[in-house]
This record gives C-alpha cells, structure tokens and sequence, in this order.
C-alpha cells in the first residue's frame, strides 16, 4: 500500500510547533479560500457554511484518485488541518466577534493548479449541490513570522498572544499585522471531540525586522 502524504508529518515546523515561541519564514502555499465576516460561533452563520464548503472541496479532490481523469501527478494525501486569518475593521472591535472578517483556508496539494480546481469545484457543485462560487484557488506567502503552539480554548488565546509578543520584542522585531498581513490560527483538534482545555491551536503573527 502507497504511503499517504501527511503535510503535518512533513512539515512539522509549520504545523507542530513547540509551546514555546518560535521565529519562522513562511514559505508560498495554495490554499482553497473562502472570504466571510461575522462570529464563527454563530451556528448560522457564515463561517460554519464556509467550513463546509472548504471540506467538500477537498474531499472531492482527494477522492479524484478513484476517476479515469485522475489530475495529472496526483497522490494520495492527508486532508490538511482547517486554517484561518482574522481581523477586524477597528482595533476596539478586537473582543466582538460579530465584527471579525475572516478568510478560513485549507492547503491545497501542489497538483492542483487553477484549471483542476474549477474542475473540482464544478464537480461538487453538481454531485453535493452546493454553490462554490465563494471558493477561490489562492497563493500566500507569509514570509517572516512568530509562531507558538496554544494549548486551550480559543478565549484563552490572549495569554498565548502575549508571550508571542514578548518574543517578538526580545528579538528587535517588529508585529507586522496590517492590511495585508493577518493574525493567523491553525486548528490542529477536531472540536467535536476535544474537550475545550487541550484544544491546540497555532497560533502565527507576522513581524518585520525593526527599522534602525
């Protein structure tokens, strides 16, 4: 039996950081998108359909190993972890999640160019019945960044931030958070079966070198 690429295996430095934070450079990834605003707890609302949509994309193109059109250097892979860049409008709406603006991400495989992809989001379109015209094929390369790994709810996050911060500091650089560079999380634990204080979440902060 082949083995099955896992992206959090080969890539631990991205994806399995210590709890301790880290300087990193980021390198170019694709990644199926999907834009949206309001508070992701809201059952209604649009992060959860987004989360949806993301997932049945990527189900569809990893089950394309079983068409007679199978994309061209396709193989067989670990679906990678749910992903996310925030921010808000105004820094006083920080603690309001009705006021975030998201973009939710899950790393596309490296055969995936943008025909394949509309290919696929045709196909789950038609097969699943849904619309897909809010996912995108994107590229983003972050570059210079702080990461640690936090362990516990997602309220709790701040007392993660700030250790981050600090690091940043002691090492003469600079948070780089601006219009477009975003706050960043990677969700390593399936909700639905994690109780909320072993939840663990990357979290990633771009900085700049300090100007002199």
């Amino acid at each position: 039996m082949a083995d099955v690429f896992d992206y959090k295996k080969e890539y631990k430095e991205l994806y399995l950081p210590k709890t301790v934070p880290a300087i990193i450079k980021v390198p170019e990834m694709t990644f199926v998108a999907v834009d949206g605003k309001g508070d992701p707890n809201d059952k209604d609302g649009e992060y959860v359909k987004a989360i949806e949509l993301l997932y049945s994309i990527q189900y569809t193109i990893k089950m394309s190993k079983k068409k007679q059109n199978a994309p061209e250097g396709y193989f067989d892979y670990v679906v990678p972890p749910l992903e996310g860049f925030w921010t808000v409008e105004n820094k006083d709406d920080i603690g309001n999640k009705s006021k975030y603006i998201w973009t939710a991400v899950i790393r596309l495989p490296e055969f995936v160019n943008k025909k394949i992809f509309e290919r696929v989001c045709n196909e789950a379109a038609n097969k699943k019945n849904i619309n897909t015209e809010k996912a995108k094929c994107i590229k983003i390369t972050e570059g210079l960044c702080v990461q640690c790994m936090h362990i516990g709810s997602f309220d709790e996050e701040p007392k993660t931030i700030a250790i981050i911060e600090k690091c940043i500091e002691e090492n003469n650089l600079a948070n780089d958070i601006n219009r477009e560079r975003h706050h960043h999380e990677i969700y390593l634990s399936d909700l639905r079966k994690t109780e909320k204080e072993k939840l663990k979440t990357v979290l990633r902060i771009p900085v700049r070198e300090k100007i002199k």
